[in-house]
C-alpha cells in the first residue's frame, strides 16, 4: 500500500460517487477512537486490518468466487480481529458474556441468512451464510443457532478466546453510566467505541451479483438477550434490486427507521441515485431523529459506492477491479 491510502480524509477514498466495475467496500463501525486518544500504531492497525479484510474479499472475486465469498471472507478479517466489535472483539453484556448477531443477504434472489444472541461461534458471519444455505428458516438465534453451528461444523471457541480488556473497560463505563442515570446514546458513546463498531461488507461481483453482510458484538451492557438492527433484514443489512448495504450505529434507531431497506426503497420507488438515497436516510432522516447516530457503506447494482455517516468518522475502505484500496477512519 502506498501512504496516501492511509489519508484519514475522507476524499482520500475518492469523489462521492466512485464507481467499481466489481468489488467489495466495508466498514468497521462508526464507534471510533477519538483522533485525539488514538495513537499512531492503534491507527496503523485500524488502517492494516481494514486493508487485509478488503485484500481477502478482492482475492475472494478474483479467483473466480462469487460475491458472497467476498463479503464472507472480508468480515471474517474484521471478526478475528480484537479491535472491531465483532467476533473476537465483542462488547460484553450485561453478564459480562460475549452475544454476537450477524447476517447476510443476497440481492438478486432475497435470500437471506441471519443468527441472534449466539455465543462461542468464531465466525458469525460464516454461520449466517449457512442458515441461508443449509436451512429453511431466515433466523437463528441463541441455544438454537449455537446448535446448529455444531451441526454445520464450524468452529466454536472458548469464552477467553473474546477476552479484549478494552470490551471490558467498556462494559464497566457503561454500568458507570447506567448508575449515573445516563442511558441515552450520545455521539461520544460512538465515537468512544463504547456503544458501535460493527463490522461489515457490500460486494458487486463480476458476474453481477450484489450481496451485503453485517456482524456484531452489539452494545456493551446489552440486556434481556438484546437484539440490534445487524441481524434484521432491512434494518441493519439488505440487498435488493438496486443497492446492497450494510449499517453501523445504534441499532434501536436503525431498527425503527428500517434504516438497509429505506435505501433500496428510495432508489427502486424514487428513482433517487444512491447518494442522494443515502444522504437523506443517514443524513436527514436519522439525523433528525437522534445526531450522531451511525452510518451506511452501500453499492449499486452500476458499481457505485457511497460511505455515508454522521459521526466523526467511520473505519471504512473499499477495493475495486484492479485490486486498487482505499482506507480511511476520519
Amino acid at each position: 500500500m502506498q501512504n496516501e491510502s492511509h489519508e484519514r480524509k475522507r476524499n482520500s477514498l475518492g469523489a462521492p460517487g466512485s464507481r467499481v466495475r466489481w468489488g467489495l467496500v466495508i466498514h468497521g463501525g462508526v464507534g471510533v477512537v477519538p483522533r485525539e486518544a488514538m495513537s499512531p500504531e492503534l491507527e496503523v492497525e485500524y488502517l492494516q486490518t481494514l486493508e487485509a479484510s478488503l485484500q481477502a474479499g478482492y482475492e475472494a472475486m478474483e479467483g473466480g468466487g462469487a460475491a458472497t465469498d467476498a463479503v464472507v471472507e472480508s468480515i471474517r478479517v474484521m471478526e478475528d480481529s480484537p479491535i472491531f466489535n465483532a467476533g473476537r472483539g465483542s462488547n460484553f453484556t450485561a453478564d459480562g458474556v460475549v452475544s454476537m448477531d450477524a447476517s447476510i443477504m443476497v440481492g438478486d434472489t432475497l435470500e437471506a441468512g441471519a443468527v441472534a444472541g449466539v455465543e462461542g461461534v468464531r465466525h458469525p458471519i460464516l454461520l449466517a451464510r449457512m442458515v441461508m444455505e443449509r436451512c429453511q428458516h431466515v433466523m437463528l438465534s441463541g441455544t438454537g443457532a449455537e446448535a446448529f453451528a455444531r451441526e454445520m461444523g464450524l468452529e466454536i471457541m472458548e469464552p477467553g478466546y473474546f477476552f479484549t480488556q478494552r470490551r471490558w473497560d467498556a462494559l464497566q463505563a457503561a454500568r458507570s453510566r447506567e448508575a449515573r442515570g445516563d442511558t441515552v446514546p450520545n455521539t461520544l458513546d460512538l465515537e468512544a467505541g463504547q456503544v458501535s463498531g460493527t463490522v461489515g461488507a457490500v460486494a458487486l461481483d463480476p458476474e453481477g451479483r450484489l450481496v451485503a453482510g453485517t456482524s456484531t458484538g452489539g452494545a456493551a451492557n446489552k440486556k434481556w438477550g438484546r437484539v440490534g438492527d445487524s441481524p434484521v433484514v432491512g434494518a441493519g443489512t439488505y440487498a435488493g434490486s438496486h443497492c446492497g448495504v450494510s449499517c453501523t450505529g445504534w441499532g434501536e434507531y436503525f431498527l425503527r427507521h428500517a434504516v438497509a431497506h429505506d435505501v433500496q426503497a428510495r432508489m427502486a420507488y424514487l428513482g433517487l441515485s444512491l447518494r442522494e438515497a443515502a444522504h437523506q436516510v443517514v443524513m436527514e432522516k436519522l439525523e433528525a431523529d437522534r445526531p450522531g447516530l451511525g452510518g451506511i457503506v452501500a453499492m449499486d447494482r452500476d458499481g457505485f459506492v457511497e460511505m455515508c455517516f454522521n459521526t466523526q468518522g467511520m473505519y471504512r475502505g473499499w477495493v475495486d477491479q484492479e485490486g486498487r484500496i482505499r482506507v480511511a477512519i476520519y
